[in-house]
């Protein structure tokens, strides 16, 4: 049992004696629990690539997004226990504070190639990339077009760089291209963000109409392609299968398929360069790991060797959609829409009965009424439980 706070011991106090704090957190959390929102975090040991422990169970996930099950791959585990013994469990400081390590200027030359690019710079994750980049090169009195689904991190530096905000409707070009007439001439420069896969509905961006409007308007590009890379575009991401799109900033990460953690982003070789001397989230934090790295440069040598691999996330997916009579899987995500998160909450509780993690993803990660099962493919899943896992969410689709 928990020796932390928890619910049950904030309940033993009353009100009456508890101070302002604690008493204004309880109260927000009693709210989100009648609306079924409040967010719990369950022990879950991870097994392998696809199979985990939970409350004494084992359950085969359909919950993570380690799609190419890199992260227990023996050669990228070797790659990053490598590392340990050679440079030790941390960095020690910023990059530019104790000095760059080697092995981070082999991987960005690795991923500038992958992507294309002139150069790159390595973070700490995505979401310091993102809250990162964007307030660089944007600021008061300019412009970022957001589309309305981008991932939070987008969000957050935005709201940081104090830029005037303008979202548009999800993947719609000529939303996008109104609202770019509209508000462009006011501006100074102007940023347009999005995904490249959307985490929650498995969609990919038109980045090749996108790009043709963001030229025309002088506008720069920016696509977080944290689910893109490693399983669409042959590996290479979502921008590979949109060979006329101009991506200026192609952002990544490598918690997802390539099983570590850390992010990424490429660009020309000034903007990078600029990057590493003005963006705060790579001057004033701690620099990755280093075995990090080398697992993100043995993962990546596994994609570059075995393309089946990356072919085969999406073929899973499109098992499990031909099987449900659903649109297509674009991507290694197929969400099941439920509508309210009770509802949500306990189709996931039957599918973890059945034997499947399946998480029940609700608001505010998504908007109000879409709550869903979000469904995420691996290289490794099993056809025959792949289609024993269809054969359980049918029935929890009926209305």
């Amino acid at each position: 049992m928990s020796r932390g706070f928890n619910r049950s011991s904030a309940s033993c106090i009353p009100r009456a004696v508890m101070d302002s704090l604690t008493a204004f957190a309880q109260s927000k959390l009693d709210a989100l629990e009648a609306r079924s929102l409040k967010r719990t975090l369950v022990p879950t040991r991870r097994m392998d690539g696809l199979w985990v422990e939970r409350n004494g169970r084992r359950l085969l996930s359909f919950s993570c997004n380690d799609y190419l099950n890199l992260s227990h791959h023996p050669a990228v585990k070797a790659a990053a226990l490598a590392a340990v013994e050679t440079h030790g469990v941390g960095s020690g400081a910023s990059r530019l504070v104790t000095g760059d390590n080697p092995i981070f200027g082999e991987l960005e030359a690795r991923l500038a190639a992958l992507k294309g690019a002139e150069a790159a710079c390595v973070f700490g994750s995505g979401y310091l990339a993102n809250s990162g980049i964007i307030p660089t090169f944007v600021g008061e009195g300019d412009l970022i077009l957001i589309d309305e689904l981008a991932h939070a991190c987008i969000w957050s530096g935005s709201q940081l760089s104090k830029a005037r905000i303008v979202p548009f409707a999800h993947n719609d070009v000529a939303d996008l291209a109104a609202k770019l007439a509209a508000y462009r001439g006011e501006a100074g420069r102007a940023l347009i963000a999005t995904d490249g896969v959307f985490s929650m509905d498995g969609d990919v961006a038109p980045l090749d109409q996108i790009s043709a409007v963001a030229q025309a308007h002088d506008a720069w590009l920016l696509v977080d392609d944290a689910h893109g890379l490693g399983v669409v575009g042959e590996g290479r991401g979502t921008a590979a299968t949109f060979p006329t799109a101009k991506v200026d900033l192609a952002m990544g990460t490598f918690s997802k398929a390539l099983g570590g953690y850390g992010a990424y982003v490429c660009a020309s070789a000034p903007v990078i360069d600029f990057i590493k001397t003005r963006t705060r989230t790579v001057v004033y934090t701690t620099g990755l790991p280093p075995a990090n790295a080398a697992a993100a440069l043995a993962a990546l040598d596994v994609i570059a060797a075995e393309p089946e691999r990356v072919a085969a996330v999406l073929s899973k997916a499109r098992r499990f959609t031909r099987a449900l009579n659903l649109p297509q899987a674009a991507s290694a995500v197929v969400p099941i829409v439920l509508g309210e998160a009770g509802r949500t909450l306990a189709a996931a509780q039957a599918l973890e009965a059945q034997g499947f993690l399946v998480v029940a993803i609700r608001p505010p990660t998504v908007p109000a009424g879409t709550a869903r099962l979000r469904v995420a493919f691996t290289a490794g899943h099993p056809d025959e439980e792949i289609d024993r896992l269809a054969a359980a969410i049918a029935p929890l689709m009926g209305a």
